[in-house]
């Protein structure tokens, strides 16, 4: 038997909400591959979240939803031993507080618990351009260990629809968290087709 995993996902405040949903989703199919998931998500991870794809409803997810001032949620303290945590879609402003210590709030909090604890942090950050503020901040969190995996899309398998696009970046970044997915790889299609 695997080893379940505990996760946190974090919502941040960037456009791109539909990567969250799609994420949570990717949780839902994979039910077997881990034990616990806590969300936090941003209010403006909720004001994108109902501008872009429809209101947000918690309820339609078997996962634990924590308030982002909640400093009692168990992934506040390195203790409760969650082993990965990922930031879908991750702003600019959550990033260069996390790269610099800042632990304002429960999600940048958990990221820093995550760090200290040496485990396994993913940021999806979804911003174009980069200014150099933003790469120097991508560059100091590397050093200390974050996946950045920014969402941008593959396009070898073709996809045919905004959703596919999508899914090409969350099966990327499950993958890299580490689960068992299903997924196009590079080298599965054929370049006859």
């Amino acid at each position: 038997m695997k080893d379940m995993r505990r996760i946190v996902i974090g919502i941040g405040g960037a456009s791109g909400a539909i990567y969250a949903k799609q994420l949570l989703d990717g949780l839902l199919s994979i039910q077997d591959q881990w034990d616990q998931v806590g969300v936090v998500i941003s209010r403006n991870g909720i004001v994108n979240w109902n501008l872009e794809i429809g209101s947000f409803d918690p309820s339609n997810y078997p996962f634990d939803f924590y308030e982002n001032d909640d400093f009692n949620a168990p992934f506040a303290s390195g203790s409760a031993r969650y082993d990965t945590m990922i930031i879908c879609p991750c702003s600019m402003g959550v990033l260069g507080r996390i790269a610099h210590g800042i632990s304002n709030d429960l999600m940048t909090r958990s990221a820093d618990v995550i760090l200290k604890e040496r485990r396994q942090l993913i940021l999806v950050p979804r911003e174009t351009p980069f200014s150099l503020i933003h790469i120097r901040n991508m560059e100091l969190l590397t050093l200390a260990g974050t996946v950045i995996c920014p969402a941008i899309p593959s396009f070898y398998s073709q996809p045919k629809s905004i959703e596919e696009m999508i899914d090409s970046v969350i099966s990327r970044v499950l993958d890299l968290a580490g689960f068992d997915i299903v997924r196009t790889r590079w080298g599965d299609q054929d370049p006859s087709s």
